[in-house]
């Protein structure tokens, strides 16, 4: 489930924009009971004695080449900046999802302390200015690309981590977990869930004004890479759609050659050129839009910040899976955030006044604190359901505790210590959680 192979092509044929239509609107909405879930999990890497000290990158590529010998069920994957990133197998239950992760990160952690390496949970890298750990040509023209509307596109390849949960889509009938009921509700229970999880509200040293900074550069990137396609009509039309009118972030060359940057192309221009792409080209276009809500197959939810402490992941994994997989969760998820659809306007996700009061305030915005209580009591009620242990229950019900029910976030805890002198505080011992997620028994 990462971004290096989409799931919505499959041969190495030239593709025609009727046949991009098709495919897309065929496979990237894979219908049927939700069975299967998964979670990608991103990491800032840091030096275990001075957390505040950039990693120099021969220490990261010794320490990502032992990580690659290890035998991980995960996909091991390391992001432009130098994050590393474990991508779940599909998992027929939250608990096996949790207990594989967590086999693997144990044992990512084991191999990085080592080296006196270890792994931060931060939505935004606090303290360094974006700098690219890979070279390669993708990356510089993605770069080259992203430049081009401003610095936010660097800082998202190279400082940035999250949660992002992976479900399926749904059924093809309507009704609490029908493929368009769960596409909607991603969209409008997605504010919820990027306020309650905020968790980067400083870069370079210093607050910058959001709860969730990381959520605030998508904000700010190219909307026909970075939002959502409108909500008014089917999904697989809409998507297909979107796909052929985003732009076209670079053209890939052979060999190990520079890759072409063009200006201002569409997909379905590329289409109907004299050179039209073929299907690698589109799964490569498909993994460079970057929507809070992504098909794949499976929808992937990409909004949550990376969370504190070293099984922070699992609240987010584990709320999330109750209110789409849970059918009474997600019927009072639903009734719950449909009111918030006038605030969110007719502007798609994440620029509408919905998705930046989210950003900006997190759950002291009145409306979104009243639906993140609503919909976090639901999960916590539909987990036993769900197999989740008592470890697992507990968790969430201390950061329902901790965050949700007084109105704050992971990141005000940041802005408690930080927002007043750079002086050293919880930024440096994995803060907030980790007294309620460092237990071994929370995984099994």
């Amino acid at each position: 489930m990462s971004d290096s192979v989409s799931d919505c092509t499959e041969s190495r044929s030239a593709v025609t924009e009727a046949e991009v239509e098709a495919l897309i609107r065929g496979i990237c909405f894979k219908t049927g009971p939700p069975r299967f879930l998964g979670v990608e999990v991103e990491w800032l890497v840091r030096e275990l004695r001075s957390p505040r000290l950039p990693v120099p990158p021969e220490r990261l590529e010794a320490a990502y080449a032992a990580l690659r010998m290890l035998p991980l069920r995960s996909r091991l994957t390391v992001e432009p900046g130098g994050q590393l990133e474990l991508s779940s197998s599909p998992a027929a239950s939250l608990m096996e999802c949790i207990g594989s992760v967590s086999a693997d990160l144990d044992a990512v952690r084991a191999v990085l302390r080592e080296a006196d390496l270890g792994l931060t949970g931060m939505g935004q890298d606090p303290w360094h200015p974006p700098t690219r750990f890979l070279h390669e040509p993708r990356y510089d023209a993605m770069e080259s690309y992203l430049d081009r509307t401003g610095p936010e596109g660097r800082a998202m390849m190279c400082s940035s981590a999250s949660v992002q949960v992976c479900l399926d889509a749904g059924y093809e009938e309507p009704g609490p977990l029908g493929h368009v009921r769960r596409w909607w509700l991603a969209h409008l229970l997605g504010a919820v869930l990027v306020a309650a999880f905020a968790h980067s509200p400083m870069a370079q040293g210093r607050p910058t004004g959001w709860r969730s900074t990381r959520q605030s550069l998508w904000t700010a990137m190219d909307p026909g890479r970075a939002c959502a396609p409108p909500l008014d009509g089917d999904p697989r039309a809409a998507w297909a759609r979107h796909v052929l009118d985003a732009p076209v972030m670079c053209v890939r060359a052979p060999n190990g050659g520079a890759w072409d940057v063009p200006e201002a192309m569409s997909f379905r221009a590329w289409t109907r050129s004299g050179a039209p792409p073929d299907r690698e080209d589109l799964d490569y276009h498909l993994t460079t839009l970057f929507p809070p809500v992504r098909p794949r197959g499976h929808l992937e939810l990409r909004m949550i910040d990376a969370q504190p402490g070293d099984d922070g992941w699992i609240v987010p994994l584990a709320v999330t899976t109750a209110l789409f997989d849970d059918a009474e969760a997600t019927e009072i998820a639903y009734r719950t955030v449909k009111p918030l659809a006038e605030r969110a306007g007719s502007l798609a996700a994440p620029r509408n006044p919905l998705w930046l009061a989210a950003a900006r305030s997190g759950p002291a915005d009145p409306e979104l604190r009243e639906a993140a209580i609503t919909c976090f009591e639901a999960a916590a009620e539909a987990l036993p359901r769900l197999g989740a242990t008592p470890e697992v229950q507990g968790a969430v019900a201390e950061f329902i505790d901790r965050y949700v029910a007084r109105g704050r976030c992971p990141a005000d805890d940041l802005i408690d210590v930080h927002g007043r002198a750079d002086t050293p505080g919880p930024i440096d011992r994995d803060h907030g959680t980790e007294h309620l997620l460092h237990r071994k028994d929370i995984r099994t």
